[in-house]
């Protein structure tokens, strides 16, 4: 049977851009002791968002870490006491001028060595109502794709997210 692990020990060994890395200990079922670096990261959002004629809006950027440019859906980093919702909502208004009908659909981990959790809403009937008002150091292009395209862009690798998009289809009974 699977147990969790006991912590011994954390170390903050980074900070910077909300986000931090902790050296964490753990003891092991066997009595081992293993370090792990773990993301500390704020909640986020990510929304698959449709328009009136069904079609996936999706930001174009350039992502530092493996130093490409993704299709992404949009989405960020929850404020402190902001629901998520209204997170979603600002969100895809700032990156792309796009406002809709908002509904929560599940939460997700990032990944299995962070803590962020990242909350997965859908928008329909979207339309644009604004310019994007993007923040610094930001910089995106707004697309819309059809589902199936959208699809085609979930199986390629050109895409973050992807676990969001699926679940967002699934919900919608679309994929």
């Amino acid at each position: 049977m699977i147990t969790p692990w006991k912590e011994i020990q954390r170390e903050q060994v980074f900070k910077k851009y909300s986000r931090t890395i902790m050296r964490v200990d753990f003891r092991m079922p066997d009595g081992s002791i293993s370090d792990f670096y773990i993301k500390n990261e704020k909640p986020a959002v990510a929304t698959v968002a449709l328009t009136s004629d069904n079609e996936i809006i999706l930001v174009e950027q350039f992502r530092p870490g493996p130093q490409k440019i993704f299709l992404e859906l949009p989405g960020g980093y929850v404020n402190d006491n902001e629901p998520a919702l209204e997170s979603a909502k600002r969100e895809l208004l700032e990156e792309t001028g796009y406002t809709g009908d908002f509904e929560q659909v599940t939460t997700c981990f990032d990944d299995a060595y962070s803590t962020m959790v990242r909350t997965v809403v859908i928008a329909r009937n979207c339309s644009k109502i604004n310019d994007q008002a993007l923040e610094q150091h930001e910089y995106a292009d707004v697309h819309l794709v059809s589902i199936d395209e959208f699809r085609n862009i979930l199986r390629s690798g050109k895409m973050t997210d992807v676990e969001v998009g699926y679940l967002g289809l699934d919900y919608l009974n679309l994929l």
